[in-house]
């Protein structure tokens, strides 16, 4: 229904665009259901129709956009068309020129469905609490589909269609420390949920342990997948984009001097074939289905858009405007799960961070905190739960020579961010064993 509705916003669009001008679309749209946990019971629940449309206007090298509602019925849409292209038509003319101002061109055409199996609506709160009514479990569920849709008046058209579902939960203990954990997909699996309540059974109880003080200092660790997809995100802050790299900024210029490199046992890629995700972007470019961006420990690209193409006369890969990671994964190494404590030994196992920030962004210096279930190790054995300690160190090291091993599988750690709307992806990711990360407090 959505979809046709676009589709005839954009012959509208087309009839009543000048020749002399360009335009694109984006339309997000998600029809999702949220319900909010506080204590094992529901507090909030709702659902969420909205359909965003973003319209792009060029004219003469300028360009401003203008977004409405798309609401499915044609008469209201065409109006709030006909009044976004009006007053673009009346403002572009007066902004500054772009000179790298990205046109659209070809005729690119793709259509993605993926239909899922959620839970039904009426069966959330019936299947998930009956396994955590002993604890103080708080959290947020939602699922339901996910659009994307592009178009221009070059002829390029693309529709992205995506049924998923994510919980983002944390238990507490008494005194209130947190176990955290998540689960998502297209596909609900009940003996995945379970999985996943008895591993914070576990964990929790493991917290309710007196809990060890450490001094600042240089500690043998293993990190979850949530943990190191926290590192990972770091990465789309000037990190991976070529543009960063040509202003100076990126953390990966010394590798791209050739001055450094990390671990051969270290990869980075963006992969579209999971199918969370559309490959086409803002411009209707498609990315290729996977791009390497470490392997081996060695840079093979940066994010490369048409916009700074355009600006340092080079190939564009496909990225976004902004040159951030879509569909980042991480590479699995040969460390077995059964193994981790027997690998790590004596040392830290750290379950998640926060508060991450760069500290000195050419060396990739990293600075952040512990969070929930974090725990001292001793001859293989969890022992304590620790205190928050702050960790600062660099990617070069921790991902170089420190890096001991990456586990031989991954998880998905979902991107569960709600702000305008439901956010889509996240990291396909190992956990990771280094030595020596230096904490600092």
């Amino acid at each position: 229904m959505l979809e046709l509705s676009f589709n005839q916003l954009v012959d509208f669009l087309n009839d009543n665009t000048p020749a002399d001008a360009a335009f694109t679309i984006n339309l997000t749209a998600e029809n999702s259901q949220f319900i909010r946990f506080n204590q094992a019971k529901v507090r909030q629940t709702g659902q969420v129709q909205n359909g965003v449309v973003r319209l792009t206007y060029m004219q003469h090298q300028r360009s401003g956009y203008w977004e409405f509602p798309l609401t499915g019925d044609l008469d209201v849409d065409r109006q709030a068309a006909a009044f976004a292209l009006d007053n673009l038509k009346q403002e572009v003319p007066t902004l500054p020129e772009d000179p790298y101002l990205v046109l659209p061109q070809g005729n690119a055409t793709s259509r993605e469905i993926h239909a899922g199996d959620l839970l039904e609506m009426d069966q959330v709160e019936a299947t998930l609490l009956p396994r955590v009514l002993d604890l103080d479990f708080a959290g947020i569920y939602a699922a339901g589909q996910i659009l994307r849709g592009y178009a221009d008046s070059a002829g390029q058209k693309h529709w992205f269609s995506t049924d998923s579902f994510s919980l983002d939960y944390s238990v507490f203990t008494p005194d209130g420390q947190a176990v955290k954990g998540t689960l998502a997909g297209n596909h609900w699996k009940p003996r995945v949920y379970d999985r996943k309540i008895q591993e914070s059974r576990i964990q929790l109880a493991r917290l309710s342990r007196p809990t060890k003080t450490l001094r600042r200092g240089q500690y043998r660790t293993y990190f979850e997948p949530a943990a190191l997809a926290e590192i990972s995100y770091m990465l789309s802050w000037e990190g991976v984009s070529e543009a960063c790299f040509q202003q100076g900024s990126s953390c990966f210029a010394a590798m791209r001097r050739g001055e450094r490199q990390l671990s051969p046992k270290f990869y980075l890629q963006e992969n579209f074939s999971h199918g969370l995700v559309p490959r086409f972007n803002e411009f209707g470019e498609v990315a290729p289905n996977q791009l390497p961006i470490i392997a081996q420990g060695k840079l093979n690209h940066l994010l490369v858009s048409s916009k700074t193409a355009q600006e340092y006369k080079i190939d564009a890969n496909g990225a976004n405007e902004t040159e951030t990671l879509r569909a980042p994964e991480i590479g699995t190494g040969d460390l077995s799960i059964e193994d981790v404590f027997q690998t790590l030994d004596t040392g830290l196992y750290i379950s998640n961070l926060h508060y991450l920030n760069w500290s000195d962004q050419p060396t990739g210096r990293i600075t952040g905190m512990t969070r929930y279930a974090c725990f001292w190790v001793e001859d293989g054995e969890i022992v304590a739960p620790i205190e928050n300690l702050r960790f600062d160190e660099s990617l070069y090291n921790f991902w170089g020579d420190k890096l001991i091993a990456l586990t031989d599988t991954q998880e998905f750690i979902p991107d569960v961010a709600s702000y305008g709307n439901r956010a889509l992806g996240g990291v396909w990711t190992p956990g990771m064993l280094v030595d020596e990360f230096s904490y600092t407090l």
